[in-house]
Order: C-alpha cells, then structure tokens, then sequence
C-alpha cells in the first residue's frame, strides 16, 4: 500500500483516481488542483507518489515535477495526459516523471503503471 497525492484540476478525474486507488489498496492522503498547490501538499505530505495532471491553471504539472523534484530527487511522479499531448509528455519525463498514463485511462493500467513507479 502507497500514501499518494493525486494532482489534476478536474474533479471528475480526482473522484475516479481515488475510487480506483483506493479500491486497489492505495491509500490517496491529499489532493491538489494545480501546480502550486501541488507542491505544497508534496511538502506538507511526502506521498510515496503523486499522479500529476500535465495541463493545469496556475503552473503547469511540468514545472511542479521541477519544483518538487529539486527539493526530493527520490519524489516518484506519475503523468497523466490526454491522448495527443507527446512533446508535453516528454517533457515531463525529462523533468524527472516516473512514467505517464494516457487519457482516457481503465484501472488496469493504472494499477500497472503505479505498481511500477512504486518499485
């Protein structure tokens, strides 16, 4: 079982990450609408991993894996992305993202995807 931060600025996404999540044996310990508040909650929790939406108000997932992972370089974050978003998917895995999940996203993925970044 993993503590972990999910990040995206749309409710609906939120609500069906923790449901799946949490049905998989996750605990979700906080939860952010962008970038800013997402490095907050980083420090103030120290998950063991965060999904973080790529396109966000405020700052963007991107420079939140910046920020977060000059302050931890051991921080396990994991993308989520629409589907035709490539070059910003890139981006965040040079920035230091673990992986990426593609949206639409099923459970099974994700469970796989998260299980991995946890490893």
């Amino acid at each position: 079982m993993a503590d972990i931060l999910v990040v995206d600025d749309a409710d609906f996404i939120r609500s069906l990450l923790k449901d799946i999540l949490s049905n998989n044996g996750h605990r979700v310990i906080g939860e952010a609408v962008d970038g800013v508040e997402a490095v907050l909650k980083y420090r103030e929790l120290k998950p063991d991993l965060v999904t973080m939406d790529i396109v966000m108000p405020k700052t963007t997932g991107i420079e939140a894996v910046k920020s977060i992972r000059s302050e931890d370089p051991n921080a396990r974050i994991v993308m989520i992305s629409a589907l035709g978003q490539q070059k910003l998917v890139m981006e965040s895995i040079m920035a230091g993202a673990k992986d990426f999940i593609v949206k639409p996203f099923n459970e099974k993925t994700i469970i796989e995807i998260i299980n991995k970044a946890l490893l």
